[in-house]
Protein backbone atom coordinates (compact mmCIF):
# COMPACT_ATOMS: atom_id res chain seq x y z
CA UNK A 1 0.00 0.00 0.00
CA UNK A 2 1.35 3.13 -1.15
CA UNK A 3 1.33 6.56 1.23
CA UNK A 4 1.33 9.73 0.18
CA UNK A 5 3.71 12.57 2.10
CA UNK A 6 2.37 15.53 3.21
CA UNK A 7 3.69 18.77 1.06
CA UNK A 8 4.44 21.27 3.20
CA UNK A 9 3.54 24.60 2.17
CA UNK A 10 5.91 27.08 1.07
CA UNK A 11 6.11 30.05 3.37
CA UNK A 12 7.72 33.27 3.82
CA UNK A 13 8.25 35.90 6.50
CA UNK A 14 4.69 37.40 5.45
CA UNK A 15 3.22 33.69 6.28
CA UNK A 16 4.09 34.35 10.33
CA UNK A 17 2.88 38.03 10.20
CA UNK A 18 -0.13 38.50 12.01
CA UNK A 19 -2.72 41.82 10.87
CA UNK A 20 -1.83 42.86 14.58
CA UNK A 21 -0.35 46.33 14.78
CA UNK A 22 3.20 45.99 16.41
CA UNK A 23 3.17 48.33 19.63
CA UNK A 24 6.54 49.10 20.58
CA UNK A 25 8.76 51.86 21.00
CA UNK A 26 9.66 53.63 17.83
CA UNK A 27 13.38 51.60 17.54
CA UNK A 28 13.22 49.03 20.19
CA UNK A 29 15.39 45.91 20.10
CA UNK A 30 12.00 43.75 19.82
CA UNK A 31 11.31 44.62 16.37
CA UNK A 32 14.66 42.84 15.31
CA UNK A 33 14.04 39.70 17.27
CA UNK A 34 10.58 40.15 15.87
CA UNK A 35 11.91 39.78 12.53
CA UNK A 36 14.60 37.42 13.20
CA UNK A 37 11.85 34.93 14.20
CA UNK A 38 9.51 35.33 11.69
CA UNK A 39 12.47 34.99 9.04
CA UNK A 40 13.79 31.80 10.79
CA UNK A 41 10.31 30.00 10.90
CA UNK A 42 10.20 29.51 7.16
CA UNK A 43 12.85 27.83 7.03
CA UNK A 44 12.15 25.08 9.77
CA UNK A 45 10.44 22.69 7.53
CA UNK A 46 6.97 22.64 9.95
CA UNK A 47 3.80 23.98 9.52
CA UNK A 48 2.57 27.05 11.08
CA UNK A 49 -0.18 25.02 13.51
CA UNK A 50 3.00 23.22 15.06
CA UNK A 51 4.69 26.32 16.58
CA UNK A 52 3.86 27.80 19.63
CA UNK A 53 4.63 30.94 20.89
CA UNK A 54 4.36 31.25 24.98
CA UNK A 55 5.17 34.96 26.66
CA UNK A 56 4.72 36.27 30.42
CA UNK A 57 4.13 39.93 30.99
CA UNK A 58 6.27 42.69 29.65
CA UNK A 59 7.15 44.46 26.54
CA UNK A 60 8.55 41.24 24.67
CA UNK A 61 5.69 39.39 25.78
CA UNK A 62 3.21 40.71 23.20
CA UNK A 63 5.61 38.47 21.16
CA UNK A 64 2.23 36.02 20.55
CA UNK A 65 0.13 38.67 18.88
CA UNK A 66 2.60 39.51 16.38
CA UNK A 67 3.49 35.66 15.26
CA UNK A 68 1.17 34.06 13.44
CA UNK A 69 1.17 30.55 14.80
CA UNK A 70 -0.47 29.28 18.16
CA UNK A 71 0.35 31.38 21.17
CA UNK A 72 -0.23 32.18 24.83
CA UNK A 73 -0.18 35.34 26.81
CA UNK A 74 0.14 33.77 30.24
CA UNK A 75 1.00 35.75 33.76
CA UNK A 76 3.96 36.91 35.19
CA UNK A 77 7.04 34.80 35.41
CA UNK A 78 5.24 31.51 34.54
CA UNK A 79 5.57 31.26 30.73
CA UNK A 80 7.88 28.41 31.29
CA UNK A 81 5.79 26.84 33.30
CA UNK A 82 2.57 27.16 30.65
CA UNK A 83 5.25 26.06 28.09
CA UNK A 84 6.16 23.04 29.93
CA UNK A 85 2.42 21.70 30.00
CA UNK A 86 2.19 22.69 26.23
CA UNK A 87 5.28 20.45 25.59
CA UNK A 88 4.34 17.64 27.40
CA UNK A 89 0.53 17.68 26.82
CA UNK A 90 2.02 17.11 22.89
CA UNK A 91 5.61 16.46 22.32
CA UNK A 92 4.82 17.06 19.07
CA UNK A 93 4.84 20.68 18.74
CA UNK A 94 7.46 23.51 18.08
CA UNK A 95 7.37 25.44 21.58
CA UNK A 96 9.10 28.25 21.75
CA UNK A 97 9.33 31.00 24.82
CA UNK A 98 10.19 35.40 23.95
CA UNK A 99 10.12 37.36 27.41
CA UNK A 100 12.19 40.03 29.02
CA UNK A 101 14.81 40.11 32.26
CA UNK A 102 12.52 40.88 34.52
CA UNK A 103 10.17 38.12 33.56
CA UNK A 104 12.42 35.43 33.47
CA UNK A 105 14.75 35.96 35.96
CA UNK A 106 13.22 37.88 38.93
CA UNK A 107 9.58 36.50 38.85
CA UNK A 108 10.59 33.86 36.50
CA UNK A 109 13.92 32.93 37.75
CA UNK A 110 13.25 30.04 39.66
CA UNK A 111 11.27 28.41 36.44
CA UNK A 112 13.84 29.32 34.24
CA UNK A 113 16.13 27.38 36.60
CA UNK A 114 14.34 24.36 36.54
CA UNK A 115 13.47 24.19 32.80
CA UNK A 116 17.08 24.37 32.20
CA UNK A 117 17.86 21.34 35.01
CA UNK A 118 14.90 19.29 33.46
CA UNK A 119 15.71 19.74 29.62
CA UNK A 120 12.16 20.49 28.61
CA UNK A 121 12.34 21.00 24.55
CA UNK A 122 11.43 24.18 24.50
CA UNK A 123 13.46 27.46 22.79
CA UNK A 124 13.75 30.37 25.28
CA UNK A 125 14.58 33.55 23.86
CA UNK A 126 15.79 36.31 26.89
CA UNK A 127 15.43 39.55 25.64
CA UNK A 128 17.56 41.11 27.87
CA UNK A 129 17.37 45.12 28.02
CA UNK A 130 19.12 45.24 31.83
CA UNK A 131 15.75 47.42 32.73
CA UNK A 132 11.84 46.96 33.36
CA UNK A 133 10.47 48.68 30.60
CA UNK A 134 6.89 48.54 30.64
CA UNK A 135 6.78 49.30 33.87
CA UNK A 136 8.51 52.82 32.97
CA UNK A 137 12.16 51.98 34.12
CA UNK A 138 12.73 50.35 36.92
CA UNK A 139 16.20 48.57 37.70
CA UNK A 140 16.28 44.91 36.83
CA UNK A 141 17.53 41.70 37.91
CA UNK A 142 20.34 42.41 35.08
CA UNK A 143 21.01 46.18 35.77
CA UNK A 144 24.26 46.66 37.31
CA UNK A 145 25.00 48.38 40.38
CA UNK A 146 24.82 51.45 40.67
CA UNK A 147 21.88 51.70 38.32
CA UNK A 148 19.64 55.00 39.15
CA UNK A 149 15.84 54.76 38.19
CA UNK A 150 12.66 55.48 39.74
CA UNK A 151 12.68 52.60 41.85
CA UNK A 152 16.75 53.39 43.37
CA UNK A 153 17.01 56.93 42.93
CA UNK A 154 19.93 56.24 44.91
CA UNK A 155 21.41 53.90 42.54
CA UNK A 156 20.56 50.27 42.83
CA UNK A 157 22.93 48.30 45.91
CA UNK A 158 22.10 45.00 44.12
CA UNK A 159 24.31 43.13 42.27
CA UNK A 160 23.80 42.25 38.73
CA UNK A 161 22.26 38.35 37.87
CA UNK A 162 24.69 36.80 34.99
CA UNK A 163 22.15 34.73 32.82
CA UNK A 164 24.88 33.02 30.50
CA UNK A 165 26.33 31.94 33.79
CA UNK A 166 22.69 30.37 35.47
CA UNK A 167 21.97 28.70 32.28
CA UNK A 168 25.29 26.94 32.43
CA UNK A 169 25.23 26.24 36.45
CA UNK A 170 21.78 24.76 35.48
CA UNK A 171 23.05 22.28 32.89
CA UNK A 172 21.13 23.88 30.10
CA UNK A 173 22.07 21.53 27.10
CA UNK A 174 21.84 24.74 24.47
CA UNK A 175 23.20 28.34 25.38
CA UNK A 176 24.11 31.15 23.67
CA UNK A 177 24.20 34.86 22.77
CA UNK A 178 23.33 37.51 20.44
CA UNK A 179 22.98 40.92 19.52
CA UNK A 180 19.54 42.58 18.17
CA UNK A 181 21.45 44.31 15.26
CA UNK A 182 23.12 41.64 14.26
CA UNK A 183 19.92 40.75 12.34
CA UNK A 184 22.43 36.92 10.48
CA UNK A 185 24.10 36.61 13.64
CA UNK A 186 20.84 36.29 15.41
CA UNK A 187 19.07 34.48 12.52
CA UNK A 188 21.89 31.14 12.37
CA UNK A 189 21.58 31.52 16.25
CA UNK A 190 17.43 30.89 16.49
CA UNK A 191 17.49 28.35 14.07
CA UNK A 192 20.00 25.97 15.24
CA UNK A 193 18.37 26.99 18.59
CA UNK A 194 15.03 25.54 17.52
CA UNK A 195 16.71 22.60 16.03
CA UNK A 196 18.05 21.62 19.20
CA UNK A 197 16.35 18.57 21.27
CA UNK A 198 16.42 20.31 24.78
CA UNK A 199 16.02 23.33 26.50
CA UNK A 200 17.74 26.32 24.39
CA UNK A 201 18.48 29.48 25.55
CA UNK A 202 19.05 32.09 23.56
CA UNK A 203 19.96 35.56 25.37
CA UNK A 204 19.59 38.51 23.04
CA UNK A 205 21.37 41.51 23.79
CA UNK A 206 18.23 44.55 23.57
CA UNK A 207 18.34 48.04 23.53
CA UNK A 208 14.82 49.62 24.96
CA UNK A 209 15.92 52.94 23.78
CA UNK A 210 13.31 54.92 25.91
CA UNK A 211 14.56 53.98 29.46
CA UNK A 212 18.03 52.15 28.65
CA UNK A 213 19.58 53.71 25.94
CA UNK A 214 22.91 52.84 24.86
CA UNK A 215 23.02 50.02 27.79
CA UNK A 216 24.70 47.46 25.07
CA UNK A 217 26.35 50.32 23.13
CA UNK A 218 29.66 48.86 24.39
CA UNK A 219 29.38 45.40 22.38
CA UNK A 220 26.49 46.88 19.47
CA UNK A 221 28.11 49.44 17.61
CA UNK A 222 30.19 48.78 14.44
CA UNK A 223 32.79 50.84 16.24
CA UNK A 224 32.99 49.33 19.39
CA UNK A 225 31.45 45.63 18.63
CA UNK A 226 35.42 44.31 17.36
CA UNK A 227 37.44 45.09 20.70
CA UNK A 228 34.47 44.36 23.23
CA UNK A 229 32.84 41.12 21.67
CA UNK A 230 34.43 37.81 19.76
CA UNK A 231 32.64 35.48 17.59
CA UNK A 232 32.94 31.83 19.06
CA UNK A 233 32.61 29.34 16.81
CA UNK A 234 33.03 25.72 16.63
CA UNK A 235 36.71 24.35 16.54
CA UNK A 236 37.99 27.94 15.81
CA UNK A 237 40.10 29.89 18.05
CA UNK A 238 39.21 32.83 19.41
CA UNK A 239 40.15 35.90 17.66
CA UNK A 240 39.07 39.36 17.88
CA UNK A 241 39.79 42.74 17.39
CA UNK A 242 39.50 45.73 14.37
CA UNK A 243 42.58 43.70 13.18
CA UNK A 244 41.96 40.66 14.49
CA UNK A 245 45.25 40.63 15.96
CA UNK A 246 43.81 40.15 19.63
CA UNK A 247 43.08 36.32 21.07
CA UNK A 248 42.00 34.93 24.07
CA UNK A 249 44.20 31.81 25.71
CA UNK A 250 43.91 29.81 28.78
CA UNK A 251 46.56 30.34 31.30
CA UNK A 252 46.41 27.93 34.13
CA UNK A 253 43.35 27.50 33.97
CA UNK A 254 41.83 31.54 33.29
CA UNK A 255 41.35 33.35 30.22
CA UNK A 256 43.80 36.19 29.26
CA UNK A 257 44.07 38.18 26.52
CA UNK A 258 46.72 38.33 24.38
CA UNK A 259 48.41 39.80 21.40
CA UNK A 260 49.07 37.56 18.08
CA UNK A 261 52.11 38.53 17.06
CA UNK A 262 53.57 39.81 20.95
CA UNK A 263 55.67 37.72 23.16
CA UNK A 264 56.25 34.92 20.88
CA UNK A 265 52.47 34.60 21.19
CA UNK A 266 50.71 32.78 17.75
CA UNK A 267 47.62 31.86 16.89
CA UNK A 268 48.56 28.06 18.01
CA UNK A 269 48.36 29.08 21.29
CA UNK A 270 44.75 30.33 21.28
CA UNK A 271 42.15 28.91 23.01
CA UNK A 272 40.23 26.72 20.47
CA UNK A 273 35.97 27.07 20.56
CA UNK A 274 34.01 23.46 22.18
CA UNK A 275 30.74 23.94 22.40
CA UNK A 276 29.96 20.51 23.23
CA UNK A 277 32.65 21.57 26.44
CA UNK A 278 30.32 23.01 28.82
CA UNK A 279 33.94 23.70 30.66
CA UNK A 280 34.07 26.39 28.66
CA UNK A 281 30.63 27.46 28.44
CA UNK A 282 31.34 27.99 32.68
CA UNK A 283 34.66 29.97 31.33
CA UNK A 284 32.18 32.56 28.82
CA UNK A 285 30.12 33.04 31.28
CA UNK A 286 32.44 35.16 33.39
CA UNK A 287 34.56 37.31 30.59
CA UNK A 288 32.93 40.07 30.88
CA UNK A 289 33.27 43.63 29.53
CA UNK A 290 35.44 46.00 29.99
CA UNK A 291 38.34 42.82 30.90
CA UNK A 292 37.34 41.05 28.36
CA UNK A 293 35.36 41.06 25.28
CA UNK A 294 32.00 39.65 25.32
CA UNK A 295 31.43 35.99 23.76
CA UNK A 296 28.97 35.68 21.31
CA UNK A 297 27.43 32.82 19.10
CA UNK A 298 26.34 29.21 20.29
CA UNK A 299 28.63 28.68 23.76
CA UNK A 300 27.09 25.21 24.33
CA UNK A 301 25.82 22.69 22.57
CA UNK A 302 24.89 19.05 24.24
CA UNK A 303 22.16 17.45 22.20
CA UNK A 304 22.79 13.54 23.51
CA UNK A 305 20.99 14.46 27.20
CA UNK A 306 17.49 13.28 27.28
CA UNK A 307 14.66 15.27 27.29
CA UNK A 308 12.34 15.89 30.01
CA UNK A 309 9.27 15.53 27.72
CA UNK A 310 11.36 11.91 26.24
CA UNK A 311 11.86 10.59 29.66
CA UNK A 312 8.17 11.74 30.89
CA UNK A 313 6.65 9.75 28.11
CA UNK A 314 8.53 7.03 28.21
CA UNK A 315 7.93 6.40 32.30
CA UNK A 316 3.89 7.09 31.17
CA UNK A 317 4.33 3.84 28.51
CA UNK A 318 6.20 1.80 30.38
CA UNK A 319 3.40 2.58 33.47
CA UNK A 320 0.66 1.83 31.15
CA UNK A 321 2.31 -1.49 29.94
CA UNK A 322 2.80 -2.82 33.33
CA UNK A 323 -0.55 -2.02 34.72
CA UNK A 324 -3.64 -3.96 36.06
CA UNK A 325 -6.67 -2.98 34.14
CA UNK A 326 -8.17 -0.91 37.34
CA UNK A 327 -5.21 0.93 37.30
CA UNK A 328 -5.78 2.83 34.32
CA UNK A 329 -8.80 3.95 35.37
CA UNK A 330 -8.59 8.11 36.10
CA UNK A 331 -11.19 8.03 38.79
CA UNK A 332 -10.12 4.41 40.45
CA UNK A 333 -6.66 6.25 40.69
CA UNK A 334 -8.15 9.67 41.80
CA UNK A 335 -10.29 7.96 44.77
CA UNK A 336 -7.43 5.37 45.79
CA UNK A 337 -8.20 2.24 47.91
CA UNK A 338 -8.63 4.40 51.28
CA UNK A 339 -10.97 7.10 50.68
CA UNK A 340 -13.63 7.50 52.43
CA UNK A 341 -17.03 9.51 52.79
CA UNK A 342 -18.41 12.05 55.08
CA UNK A 343 -22.48 11.22 55.48
CA UNK A 344 -24.45 13.73 56.56
CA UNK A 345 -25.89 13.75 60.54
CA UNK A 346 -29.28 12.41 60.28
Amino acid sequence: MSTTETKLPIYTAKDFTTDQDVRWCPGCGDYAALAAVRKVLPKIGRKKEDFVFVSGIGCAARFPYYVETYGMHSIHGRALAVATGVKCANPNLEVCVVSGDGDLLSIGGNHTIHTMRRNVDITIMLLNNKIYGLTKGQYSPTSEQGKVSPTSPGGSIDFPINPIAMAAASGCTFIARSIDVDMKGMDEIYKRGIAHKGTSFIEVYQDCNIFNHKAWFYASQKNTMPENTIKVEHRKPLIFGADGKKGIRLNNGQPEVVVIGENGITEADLLVHDETNMYLAHIYSQMAYPEFPEPIGVLHADPSKPTYNELLHKQLDEAKANAEPEQLDLQALITGNESWVVESPA
